[in-house]
């Protein structure tokens, strides 16, 4: 059997079924800074609890020590069983001529109300958007507005994705989208 390791994961974060959050990565961060975002994103490190695959348990526990590190959030507020993973995209994205991801990105979902306390070296602002409130800042990167940027992953994700994700979020039928045997190749 082919084995598919991480090489990064994505936290799609949710305050309600309504509520999605999402950050603008630091001006210092190497690839795609001051970029407009999922809630969180990261790799798995090569220890024994990042690296289980059965359930994406090891992308799991990752995805928490993440969201500490990244937003100040406690690993007692974001339970590994609460997160979802829903499916991974292959993807290829260059930043800036010099550097550029090519990436299997496991997709993760977790809904859940905490206190957020972002880490200014890899956060440069964090927001709560609804609908509409992404629809407008999709609209607004589209046209190039206010130099508003979106990362080429978050994109593929909202593209292909996230607003069905979304809608089954809010009918409590998100575990009839879950598809981790399928690499979307987005790239």
């Amino acid at each position: 059997m082919h084995k598919c390791v991480p090489n990064i994961f994505s936290i799609l974060g949710f305050v309600s079924y309504s509520v999605m959050s999402g950050q603008q990565r630091s001006g210092t961060k190497v690839t795609f800074p001051l970029v407009w975002t999922n809630t969180c994103c990261s790799h798995p490190l090569y220890r024994e609890s990042e690296l289980i695959e059965e359930n994406a348990l090891g992308v799991r526990n990752a995805a928490q020590r993440k969201l500490l590190d990244e937003l100040g959030i406690c690993a007692e507020d974001v339970p590994v069983d609460e997160f979802t993973p829903l499916g991974r995209i292959l993807y290829k994205a260059p930043s800036d001529g010099k550097w550029g991801e090519h990436e299997l990105d496991y997709l993760l979902f977790i809904v859940r109300d905490v206190s957020v306390n972002p880490n200014p070296d890899e956060v440069a602002e964090y927001k709560y958007v609804n609908r509409e409130q992404l629809k407008e800042l999709l609209r607004k990167a589209d046209a190039g507005e206010e130099g508003l940027k979106l990362s080429p992953w978050f994109r593929l994700v909202v593209d292909n994705f996230l607003f069905k994700w979304w809608d089954h979020l809010e009918k409590g039928t998100l575990n009839e989208v879950i598809d981790m045997k399928t690499i979307h190749k987005l790239t």
